[in-house]
C-alpha cells in the first residue's frame, strides 16, 4: 500500500506517518531527509544535488522524482511507502504518477486531513517546548503541571519555535492554499482522494484513516 498524506502545516501528517509505520510497516519517505542523504552520499547525483542546493537553487522536477525513484528501489520487495513532502504541484504529481507506473506501483490513497485554518493557528501558535529535554505543551491545552516547571525533567526553559507564531503560521497556510491545494482536484479525478478530520484529537485521526485503508475502492468523499 503506497500513500501521500497531504495537508497543511501543523496539521499533524508526521505523527500519523509515524503510527501507519508502526501499524502498517510502511516506510516514511521523507524527501528533505532523501536531499540531505544524496547530499552527502557524495555520487554523481549527490554532486549534482549539493551543487543545485549551494547555488541557493531549487531542486528541479526530474531529480525529485529520480531521488524517489532510487529510494523506492532499495525497498524490500513489496513494501509499502507514505510519501512526505512531494508532490506540490500537479505537474510533480503527474511526473510521479508516470515514474511509479513504469515500475507497475500506483498511489493508493492520498489523504487530504481537512483544516480550520483560524483553530489551526491558534493550535500552533501556544505550542511551547522544554529547551533541556523537548517535552511539548500548550498554553490552552497542555500546560506544565506546575507552572513554569517541566513536567518531565524539572526545567525552568522553555522555547517557541519562530515557525509557530502566527504570522508564521498565516504565510505558511497562504503557501499551502495557492501551491499544494490545487493538487486536490487531480487526485479526486483519480479517485484516490480520501479525507478526515485534521483537527480531531491524533486517535480519531488514526482511526479515521485506518476506516480508509479498510475499505478498498471505497469511492471518494474528498
Amino acid at each position: 500500500m503506497n500513500l501521500i498524506l497531504l495537508g497543511p502545516p501543523g496539521a499533524g501528517k508526521g505523527t500519523q506517518a509515524k503510527r501507519l509505520e508502526e501499524r502498517r510497516g510502511l516506510v516514511q519517505l521523507s524527501t528533505g531527509d532523501m536531499l540531505r542523504a544524496e547530499r552527502a552520499s557524495g555520487t554523481a547525483l549527490g554532486k549534482k544535488v549539493q551543487a543545485i542546493m549551494d547555488s541557493g537553487q531549487l531542486v528541479s522536477d526530474e531529480i525529485m522524482v529520480d531521488l524517489i525513484a532510487a529510494r523506492i528501489d532499495r525497498l524490500p520487495k513489496g513494501q509499502g511507502f507514505i510519501l512526505d513532502g512531494f508532490p506540490r504541484t500537479q505537474r510533480q504529481a503527474e511526473a510521479l504518477d508516470a515514474m511509479l507506473a513504469k515500475k507497475g506501483l500506483r498511489l493508493d490513497y492520498i489523504i487530504e486531513m481537512k483544516v480550520d485554518e483560524s483553530a489551526l493557528v491558534n493550535r500552533l501558535a501556544g505550542r511551547f517546548s522544554c529547551t533541556n529535554c523537548g517535552a511539548s505543551y500548550h498554553d490552552v491545552h497542555h500546560r506544565p503541571k506546575h507552572e513554569d516547571v517541566c513536567d518531565v525533567c524539572g526545567s525552568r526553559d522553555f522555547v517557541r519555535r519562530p515557525d509557530d507564531r502566527p504570522e508564521t503560521v498565516k504565510a505558511r497556510l497562504k503557501t499551502y492554499r495557492e501551491l499544494t491545494a490545487p493538487i486536490l482536484p487531480y487526485y479526486r479525478a483519480k479517485g484516490v482522494l480520501r479525507t478526515v478530520d485534521g483537527m480531531a484529537p491524533i486517535d480519531r485521526v488514526a482511526a479515521e484513516i485506518e476506516s480508509v485503508l479498510e475499505r478498498p475502492g471505497a469511492a471518494s468523499n474528498g
